[in-house]
């Protein structure tokens, strides 16, 4: 097999598979309340999944995340979850991790620890009942905190994600910070992207990390620390809390230079970038042409792969903006 190389030198062993653009939240900043899905005969099936999962482990790939949309929400999701789950087992995978809202993690906590998924990523961008309504759109603040609460008594490690909220959460970073502490979860912060159609004002929700995370600076000491996960947040430790911090800063603080990812979407295309339109179709090759195009086109992808994103001007002017939502990619 070849190696997993991209154009820019950097070598790619992280992969990110979206297995469904479905939700049953509508998060203000991800896609509009009203959302179109893509046709059930559009998506990759579990064993066209797994196929091109088996050719990324043969190429390289080490760590996968499955993100959505919501991934639990797609109709027997743990067929792919044990699936996978063989490959840590075995040894061909170091990691395999899941991106959440949470609001079905009490029911599928168990299978995720059976599939041997040791740590997940759960979106959480307020303590607040009411304000964690109004960004979701109605979720239930309770019902997140039960599901993460479930996966935590069952050894499975919890990074909490928040995402920047200018006028929204931004004071809700201290109690934030404390509830992870004390339960013993990871936080990551990260800065809205000016990423689709019909969502929240990037400009008016837009705020950069330095900014957000004044109110910490001023009570706690952060250090940097040496730990690095998968994905590409900058690691702090917040004392005396004795949280470990995570910062994803795709527009203030430019982290592309040793970007290790490619996405799949739940449609079968390989984003090579989550701030472009450049892709590759898998499905089209893999249910017309066979392995051997998908090969072909992973070389390809990894050459076409850019140096970094463009988000900063696309941020600044809205006609530059991809009309692509986050849950059709994957976070």
């Amino acid at each position: 097999m070849t190696s997993m190389i991209d154009g820019q030198g950097r070598h790619i062993d992280y992969l990110r598979i979206s297995v469904t653009d479905r939700c049953n939240f509508r998060c203000h900043y991800c896609m509009p309340e009203k959302q179109t899905f893509l046709p059930h005969n559009d998506l990759l099936d579990y064993s066209e999944i797994a196929l091109l999962a088996n050719r990324f482990i043969a190429h390289g790939i080490r760590k996968i995340r499955l993100t959505g949309g919501e991934p639990l929400v797609r109709r027997d999701i743990e067929v792919l979850l044990k699936e996978l789950g063989g490959h840590v087992a075995a040894g061909r995978l170091d990691e395999l991790t899941l991106t959440t809202n949470g609001s079905r993690l009490a029911q599928f906590a168990p299978i995720l620890a059976a599939s041997h998924f040791r740590r997940i990523n759960v979106s959480l961008d307020s303590l607040n009942p009411e304000t964690f309504r109004t960004i979701t759109r109605g979720g239930d603040l309770a019902q997140v905190l039960e599901g993460i609460a479930a996966a935590a008594a069952l050894g499975i490690g919890i990074k909490i994600n928040m995402v920047a909220l200018k006028g929204e959460n931004e004071t809700e970073l201290l109690a934030m910070a404390e509830f992870c502490a004390a339960k013993g979860y990871d936080l990551s912060l990260i800065e809205t992207m000016p990423l689709g159609e019909g969502v929240a004002n990037r400009q008016d929700r837009y705020i950069g990390m330095d900014d957000f995370i004044a109110p910490l600076r001023e009570r706690y000491a952060l250090s940097p620390l040496a730990h690095r996960s998968s994905g590409p947040a900058r690691y702090w430790n917040v004392a005396p809390l004795g949280l470990r911090l995570g910062l994803i800063t795709p527009l203030s603080h430019n982290f592309c230079d040793d970007c290790n990812r490619l996405r799949l979407t739940t449609d079968g295309k390989i984003y090579m970038c989550l701030g472009s339109t450049m892709h590759v179709d898998f499905r089209k090759a893999l249910r017309e042409d066979g392995m051997a195009a998908v090969d072909t086109l992973l070389q390809k992808a990894l050459r076409l792969k850019p140096a970094r994103h463009d988000f900063e001007r696309q941020l600044a002017d809205p006609e530059l903006r991809l009309s692509r939502h986050m849950n059709a990619t994957g976070g």
